[in-house]
Protein backbone atom coordinates (compact mmCIF):
# COMPACT_ATOMS: atom_id res chain seq x y z
CA UNK A 1 0.00 0.00 0.00
CA UNK A 2 1.06 3.31 -0.68
CA UNK A 3 1.99 6.21 1.96
CA UNK A 4 -0.49 8.27 -0.32
CA UNK A 5 -3.33 6.35 -0.25
CA UNK A 6 -6.29 7.11 1.30
CA UNK A 7 -7.51 4.97 4.27
CA UNK A 8 -10.99 3.89 4.64
CA UNK A 9 -11.82 6.04 8.28
CA UNK A 10 -15.88 5.26 8.98
CA UNK A 11 -17.82 8.02 8.44
CA UNK A 12 -17.69 10.71 11.49
CA UNK A 13 -21.67 12.18 12.17
CA UNK A 14 -21.44 15.45 12.40
CA UNK A 15 -23.90 17.21 14.44
CA UNK A 16 -25.15 20.26 13.11
CA UNK A 17 -27.04 22.57 15.65
CA UNK A 18 -29.60 24.72 14.35
CA UNK A 19 -28.50 27.48 13.45
CA UNK A 20 -31.51 29.85 14.72
CA UNK A 21 -30.18 28.98 18.16
CA UNK A 22 -27.08 30.30 17.67
CA UNK A 23 -28.64 33.72 16.37
CA UNK A 24 -31.10 33.65 19.23
CA UNK A 25 -27.74 32.78 21.78
CA UNK A 26 -26.00 36.14 20.06
CA UNK A 27 -29.29 38.55 20.04
CA UNK A 28 -29.65 37.77 23.81
CA UNK A 29 -26.20 38.45 24.16
CA UNK A 30 -26.15 41.49 22.66
CA UNK A 31 -29.62 42.83 24.13
CA UNK A 32 -28.27 42.32 27.49
CA UNK A 33 -25.15 44.16 26.40
CA UNK A 34 -27.35 47.04 24.97
CA UNK A 35 -29.51 47.18 28.87
CA UNK A 36 -26.57 46.91 30.48
CA UNK A 37 -24.99 50.13 28.68
CA UNK A 38 -28.27 52.12 28.77
CA UNK A 39 -29.46 51.20 31.89
CA UNK A 40 -25.75 51.66 33.70
CA UNK A 41 -23.74 53.70 31.34
CA UNK A 42 -26.02 56.02 28.85
CA UNK A 43 -29.04 57.45 29.49
CA UNK A 44 -31.60 58.56 26.29
CA UNK A 45 -33.65 61.59 27.11
CA UNK A 46 -35.25 63.66 24.87
CA UNK A 47 -35.14 67.77 25.29
CA UNK A 48 -37.70 70.03 25.42
CA UNK A 49 -37.87 73.66 25.20
CA UNK A 50 -34.86 76.66 23.90
CA UNK A 51 -32.70 77.37 26.77
CA UNK A 52 -29.72 75.61 24.90
CA UNK A 53 -30.07 76.75 21.37
CA UNK A 54 -28.57 76.95 19.22
CA UNK A 55 -26.19 73.98 20.34
CA UNK A 56 -28.61 71.67 21.45
CA UNK A 57 -32.61 72.22 19.86
CA UNK A 58 -35.86 71.33 21.55
CA UNK A 59 -37.09 67.17 20.80
CA UNK A 60 -33.57 66.46 20.26
CA UNK A 61 -32.75 63.08 21.96
CA UNK A 62 -29.29 62.64 23.34
CA UNK A 63 -27.40 60.49 25.18
CA UNK A 64 -26.28 60.97 28.67
CA UNK A 65 -23.31 59.35 30.02
CA UNK A 66 -24.83 58.87 33.83
CA UNK A 67 -21.01 56.81 34.61
CA UNK A 68 -18.42 59.36 34.23
CA UNK A 69 -18.89 61.78 37.03
CA UNK A 70 -18.09 58.72 39.29
CA UNK A 71 -14.82 58.69 38.01
CA UNK A 72 -13.75 62.25 36.95
CA UNK A 73 -14.41 65.84 37.66
CA UNK A 74 -17.49 67.47 36.36
CA UNK A 75 -15.38 70.73 34.14
CA UNK A 76 -16.69 74.13 33.48
CA UNK A 77 -18.54 74.15 30.30
CA UNK A 78 -19.71 70.82 30.53
CA UNK A 79 -23.44 70.05 29.20
CA UNK A 80 -24.86 68.50 32.15
CA UNK A 81 -28.57 66.66 33.09
CA UNK A 82 -29.87 67.00 36.52
CA UNK A 83 -32.44 66.93 38.64
CA UNK A 84 -34.42 70.19 39.27
CA UNK A 85 -34.01 71.10 42.89
CA UNK A 86 -37.62 72.22 43.40
CA UNK A 87 -38.88 68.87 41.93
CA UNK A 88 -36.84 65.97 41.67
CA UNK A 89 -39.10 64.31 38.89
CA UNK A 90 -38.35 67.23 36.08
CA UNK A 91 -34.77 67.02 34.61
CA UNK A 92 -32.92 70.01 32.89
CA UNK A 93 -30.38 70.63 30.66
CA UNK A 94 -27.72 73.07 31.39
CA UNK A 95 -24.17 73.87 30.74
CA UNK A 96 -21.57 74.27 34.03
CA UNK A 97 -20.53 77.54 34.59
CA UNK A 98 -19.30 77.68 38.23
CA UNK A 99 -17.70 75.49 39.96
CA UNK A 100 -17.77 75.12 43.79
CA UNK A 101 -15.95 77.95 45.54
CA UNK A 102 -15.71 79.95 42.40
CA UNK A 103 -17.44 83.75 42.41
CA UNK A 104 -19.64 84.19 39.73
CA UNK A 105 -21.07 87.47 38.84
CA UNK A 106 -22.83 88.24 35.68
CA UNK A 107 -22.33 92.44 33.97
CA UNK A 108 -25.14 93.18 31.52
CA UNK A 109 -25.31 89.86 30.11
CA UNK A 110 -21.29 89.00 30.81
CA UNK A 111 -20.08 86.27 32.49
CA UNK A 112 -17.20 86.52 35.58
CA UNK A 113 -15.86 84.03 36.64
CA UNK A 114 -13.55 85.14 40.21
CA UNK A 115 -12.94 88.55 38.64
CA UNK A 116 -12.06 87.05 35.11
CA UNK A 117 -14.54 87.63 31.75
CA UNK A 118 -15.64 84.08 31.20
CA UNK A 119 -14.47 83.13 27.21
CA UNK A 120 -17.91 81.41 25.69
CA UNK A 121 -17.66 80.60 22.26
CA UNK A 122 -20.31 78.56 22.02
CA UNK A 123 -23.05 81.90 23.31
CA UNK A 124 -24.30 83.49 20.28
CA UNK A 125 -24.68 87.74 21.24
CA UNK A 126 -28.20 87.35 20.41
CA UNK A 127 -28.53 84.67 23.27
CA UNK A 128 -26.29 86.59 25.47
CA UNK A 129 -29.37 88.88 27.05
CA UNK A 130 -28.42 91.82 29.33
CA UNK A 131 -29.11 89.87 32.94
CA UNK A 132 -27.09 91.44 35.91
CA UNK A 133 -26.02 89.38 39.09
CA UNK A 134 -24.66 90.35 42.09
CA UNK A 135 -21.50 88.05 43.06
CA UNK A 136 -22.06 85.07 44.17
CA UNK A 137 -19.88 82.41 45.69
CA UNK A 138 -21.29 78.60 44.93
CA UNK A 139 -20.85 76.77 47.78
CA UNK A 140 -19.03 73.37 48.01
CA UNK A 141 -20.97 70.88 46.20
CA UNK A 142 -22.59 72.58 43.99
CA UNK A 143 -22.60 74.28 40.70
CA UNK A 144 -24.18 77.06 39.02
CA UNK A 145 -25.57 76.31 35.48
CA UNK A 146 -26.61 78.26 32.96
CA UNK A 147 -28.81 77.92 29.58
CA UNK A 148 -26.78 79.12 26.34
CA UNK A 149 -30.11 80.90 25.40
CA UNK A 150 -29.67 83.01 28.29
CA UNK A 151 -32.72 84.90 27.38
CA UNK A 152 -35.17 82.05 27.53
CA UNK A 153 -33.30 79.62 30.67
CA UNK A 154 -34.72 79.26 33.70
CA UNK A 155 -31.18 78.40 35.51
CA UNK A 156 -29.22 79.11 38.72
CA UNK A 157 -29.78 82.93 38.09
CA UNK A 158 -33.24 82.27 39.31
CA UNK A 159 -32.81 79.27 41.74
CA UNK A 160 -29.74 79.12 42.49
CA UNK A 161 -26.65 76.23 42.25
CA UNK A 162 -27.13 72.74 41.92
CA UNK A 163 -25.88 69.98 44.44
CA UNK A 164 -23.81 67.69 43.17
CA UNK A 165 -25.99 64.98 43.98
CA UNK A 166 -28.86 65.99 41.79
CA UNK A 167 -26.57 65.96 38.92
CA UNK A 168 -27.26 62.63 36.55
CA UNK A 169 -24.55 62.61 33.95
CA UNK A 170 -22.83 64.33 31.08
CA UNK A 171 -24.93 64.79 27.69
CA UNK A 172 -22.32 63.37 25.00
CA UNK A 173 -24.26 62.61 21.78
CA UNK A 174 -27.15 63.78 19.56
CA UNK A 175 -28.73 60.51 18.03
CA UNK A 176 -31.37 61.75 16.42
CA UNK A 177 -32.62 63.17 14.64
CA UNK A 178 -30.33 62.24 11.89
CA UNK A 179 -29.63 65.98 10.65
CA UNK A 180 -28.15 66.58 14.42
CA UNK A 181 -26.01 63.62 14.90
CA UNK A 182 -22.91 64.23 16.50
CA UNK A 183 -21.16 65.13 20.10
CA UNK A 184 -22.67 67.61 22.23
CA UNK A 185 -20.12 70.74 22.52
Amino acid sequence: MSIFARSKLPAQPTQIRPRWRAWLYEFFIAAGMAAILIFFVYQPVEVRGASMLPGVVSRERLLVNRFLYRFSRIHRGDIVVFRYPFDPHIRFIKRVIGLPGDLVEIRNGVVWINGRRLREPYLLPIYRGHSNLAPLRVPAGEYFVLGDHRNDSDDSRTWGCVPRDLILGKAVCAFWPPRQLGLVH
